[in-house]
């Protein structure tokens, strides 16, 4: 995998409920793991992606209810971009206009349309039409036809506050390619895979601040153990301090904060969601990977319901 697409994008909610109710019956999105964040065990963490989990297709949200909201700036996430098929861009705009997601119809810079609008909390996303793209994603269909349903991500746009450094490590250690005609958006393509990435000059010297109805990170793909260690040593040689080798159960990351300011990780695209659950019955009940199943009441006790 010698470019590295996106695998997930993990954001910030405070309404946890509402955000359950959006991402799985508005948008259509699978609720494959609902466990906790392995570093705050008091917040829930939800995965939101395509029928099986597929790398690629995972939206994840951190529940911090007492968080402020996200203030935009450099060094954090405008904008996230998901596929979907061309033909359905009128049916999502009707769906989302009865959702009061505020949604805008047109194309982008490179004519390709797409539908930009919000989710509850005033997390700016965004609907692409895929013509044309390669993807392996599984759609769901429990709450979208089949046809219809989003086919994992497209993309996303940075605000970084050193957009040349950004776009040196999006180059030289990502894989990605400056898109023909653009002075600011990249692209990794393979063969099942494909993510833009467009990278905003700082609009003031303010950074930003990841709050509710913000992104966290952003994870790109790995294929194994022996890239992320490879990975590992290619961004620390640059003077990048990174977290280390961190065994998320699920998958295997690495994380490092990019020059711009926006949190980066790498992740393995295994073990993958149905490690310790059936495909069938993914995220209906909480999941805690191994070495937090001893501390499962305490865990339990510390949550509140989802209603």
């Amino acid at each position: 995998m010698a470019a590295h697409t996106l695998h997930h994008v993990t954001a910030v909610t405070a309404q946890i409920a509402r955000n359950l109710q959006f991402y799985t019956d508005t948008l259509g999105l699978r609720l494959v793991k609902k466990s906790v964040n392995q570093d705050d065990v008091s917040a829930y963490h939800l995965f939101y992606a395509d029928a099986v989990g597929s790398p690629g297709t995972d939206m994840t949200f951190f529940d911090w209810p007492t968080i402020g909201s996200n203030v935009p700036g450099p060094g954090t996430v405008a904008l996230t971009s998901f596929r979907i098929p061309g033909d359905s861009l009128e049916w999502w705009e009707a769906r989302l206009v009865e959702a009061e997601a505020y949604p805008e119809l047109g194309p982008d810079e490179f004519d390709r349309t797409r539908i930009q609008f919000m989710d509850p909390e005033g997390q700016r996303l965004e609907l692409v039409d895929d013509s044309g793209l390669p993807g392996n994603a599984v759609p769901w269909s429990a709450a979208v036809p089949e046809e219809r349903a989003i086919r994992g991500f497209f993309g996303v746009d940075l605000d970084s506050a050193r957009p040349d450094m950004t776009s040196r490590i999006l180059t030289e250690i990502l894989g990605y390619r400056l898109l023909l005609g653009s002075e600011d958006t990249f692209a990794a393509i393979d063969d099942n895979s494909y993510s833009q990435i467009k990278i905003h000059e700082p609009s003031s010297r303010r950074v930003g601040r990841v709050g509710a109805g913000g992104i966290h990170h952003i994870a790109f793909r790995v294929e194994n153990d022996e890239v992320l260690y490879a990975m590992k040593d290619k961004i620390e040689s640059l003077g990048i301090q990174t977290s280390g080798y961190v065994d998320r159960f699920y998958f295997h990351s690495l994380y490092f904060r990019e020059p711009g300011g926006v949190l980066f990780e790498l992740a393995t695209d295994g073990p993958g969601f149905a490690s310790d659950e059936p495909m069938e019955t993914l995220g209906q009940k909480l999941a805690l990977p191994p070495f937090l199943e001893p501390r499962r009441n305490e865990i339990e006790a510390g949550l509140k319901p989802i209603n």
